[in-house]
């Protein structure tokens, strides 16, 4: 990315697309650093999508690669479905930042490191045998040596801040070099410091200091030749805004409440990376919005499957050690048949596992995850906005068919953003609830809708609609306790259809592609980006190659068989080691289905995916 200086002043270039990732101690405020250029890169009108990657331990020693931590961004003018594979800017601010992240830099593209924090000490304690920034390891890159440090201080001396106060705006200093390099606007980031600290005076001084400091910075040294331009993408007119997964969902389920007038109840115990759907919904209480953050899991869902039974959409939200602890209760749910919805936001396990790495190994526990015959509805989401889509889809068919409904994100989702528009309430799909009805005047609470098996859903304490519900097996009709061998039968068979029955209403899959290629390529929730990135590229090279990504794992869309029968070869992508694809062998036994996995923590890079592709299509 660097190019000559021209007449001795530096040159313009204009790029389609451009992946910057910020690294450094846990405590250097890379996350913020890595939002804050989004945010504005989003403003300007790019294309983007993010990767914070951060260490579990809340506070590694200092200067380790334990405790590195991570933003990657790719920005463009056209369409942008990834973080991107390798960065084309590298920013370290120390040995061990550049130790654990190099491996994420192309050759040929800038690193920039804090040249103060490569001393001795510093560089030991990150592995370093020789100083890096000497030895001929970044002699395929164009390094910045930027003395980031000392010139944060120099930048804030006069104001009344201590040293740590000072050394914590060296991240400022770091973001006005990326403002220079990709012709960012200032102005936002500023906006943003004088409202952060508007109680500390000094505080946004010294934070829009470091930041003006580290743009002229920029501008003057002969190591940065270019500035870069990344031109506004073209996407559809309409209101956008910034948006995580985690905020995506939490917006989706306040959605789906505010369609049907019901009040929302979050019951939930704090778990990584699912905490922020709590956090964000905490907030809107004005919304009618009820949350209890409860004192384990079990109490989590439990309260969720009583705010169902009284008649409020009862959500609870976790991870896969939190899932397993509700395994219980989500039966309880199957067996009552109220709605009820779980967000699982897969990590790495099992059990504490990874806490901050992503995966997406839960999904035999979300279709077989409970005891005996408990069938629920799975739902997955495939990128940080459509968590909106189908957090409110989850809810939608969780009310309408009276059946628990699991949706799985996953880390990369959660805390992964992008552009966002704010739909229509006309554009989104109506909620029409199960409502209890009475037959010849008599109500009976398990008598149910024709086509889609529900039973009528009726609020406690309404005259003429008592009822019971609970655990034990319930009689046909009636829902009185029943151990009757038959009717036990008859009831399982019933639950287990009527979610089958789901799949009449949800849509069909659709084919990336011309639909008579070689290969199929399968995917499945978060690798959506990456999956069709790789085929996207593949097909404009006149590979055979076609893809489908499956939003409903749990019944499958009602044309899954006939698509796959158009391919000899079917290769299912996924984050675990191969659980959609033993699901899909499952269900249509005798096909060529083949499975490609990854269980790093990480997403799944487009150069990889390619090089498998490619691979199968030899054959």
């Amino acid at each position: 990315m660097s190019d000559p200086l021209v007449n001795g002043k530096k040159t313009t270039t204009e790029l389609e697309k451009v992946v910057i990732r910020f690294a450094g101690d846990s405590g250097d405020g890379m996350q913020l650093t890595g939002s804050q250029f989004s945010f504005t890169s989003a403003l300007w009108g790019n294309d983007l999508a993010t990767f914070p990657d951060f260490p579990a331990e809340i506070r590694a020693p200092q200067g380790t690669v334990e405790g590195v931590s991570g933003f990657q961004v790719q920005i463009g003018k056209i369409d942008i479905y990834t973080p991107g594979d390798q960065a084309d800017v590298l920013v370290a601010m120390n040995p061990a930042a550049l130790k654990s992240n190099l491996q994420f830099a192309r050759k040929g593209g800038n690193v920039i490191v804090d040249l103060d924090a490569f001393v001795d000490r510093n560089i030991e304690k990150a592995g370093f045998v020789t100083n890096p920034l000497e030895d001929g390891t970044l002699a395929d890159y164009n390094v910045v040596e930027a003395p980031i440090s000392s010139l944060t201080k120099t930048a804030l001396e006069g104001l009344q801040l201590d040293n740590k106060s000072i050394m914590r705006s060296k991240n400022m200093f770091a973001l006005g070099m990326m403002y220079w390099l990709f012709d960012r606007s200032l102005k936002e980031t500023e906006k943003y410091i004088d409202s952060k600290f508007k109680k500390t005076p000094a505080l946004a001084e010294g934070n829009k200091r470091a930041l003006n400091a580290g743009f002229h910075y920029a501008e003057t040294i002969e190591a940065l030749p270019s500035m870069y331009k990344i031109p506004p993408a073209s996407i559809e007119k309409g209101v956008y805004r910034h948006i995580s997964g985690n905020t995506a969902t939490a917006w989706g389920l306040m959605a789906a409440a505010e369609r049907i007038g019901k009040k929302l109840f979050l019951g939930s115990y704090p778990i990584t990376p699912a905490s922020d759907i709590l956090h964000e919904l905490s907030r809107h209480k004005n919304l009618g919005v009820i949350t209890m953050q409860a004192e384990d899991e079990i109490a989590a869902v439990c309260s969720a499957i009583g705010a169902s039974y009284a008649g409020q959409l009862g959500v609870t939200t976790s991870s896969g050690p939190g899932i397993a602890l509700k395994g219980e209760a989500i039966g309880l749910a199957v067996m009552a048949e109220i709605p009820l919805v779980v967000v699982d936001v897969q990590r790495g396990g099992p059990s504490t596992g990874l806490p901050t790495k992503t995966e997406q190994a839960d999904i035999n526990i979300a279709v077989f995850g409970r005891n005996s015959e408990s069938p629920a509805v799975v739902l997955a989401a495939s990128t940080p906005a459509n968590c909106f889509e189908f957090a409110y889809m989850a809810a939608k068919i969780a009310m309408e068919h009276m059946t628990p409904v699991i949706l799985l994100t996953d880390g990369y989702l959660a805390n992964g953003s992008e552009p966002w528009k704010f739909p229509k309430t006309a554009d989104m799909p109506p909620i029409n609830l199960a409502e209890a009805k009475k037959s010849n005047g008599v109500y009976y609470p398990y008598e149910r809708d024709a086509e889609k098996l529900a039973r009528g859903w009726a609020v406690p304490g309404t005259p003429g609609f008592e009822h019971r519900i609970g655990g034990l097996e319930k009689q046909e009709k009636t829902g009185n306790v029943s151990y009757d061998p038959t009717n036990h039968e008859k009831m399982v068979r019933t639950r287990a259809e009527k979610v089958e029955r789901v799949a009449n209403y949800i849509p069909d899959l659709e084919v990336q592609g011309n639909g008579d290629g070689k290969l199929l390529v399968v995917g499945w929730g978060g690798t959506f980006g990456g999956l069709r990135t790789a085929v996207t590229e593949l097909q404009h090279a006149n590979k055979k190659v076609d893809f489908v990504h499956f939003n409903y794992i749990n019944p499958l869309p009602k044309n899954t068989k006939a698509i796959f029968e158009r391919y000899s070869k079917i290769v299912v992508c996924e984050l675990n080691m191969g659980q959609f694809a033993s699901l899909l062998r499952s269900k249509f036994p005798g096909m060529n289905i083949l499975s490609y996995s990854k269980i790093q923590g990480q997403p799944f890079l487009v150069t990889e995916l390619k090089e498998v592709f490619i691979e199968h299509l030899k054959d």
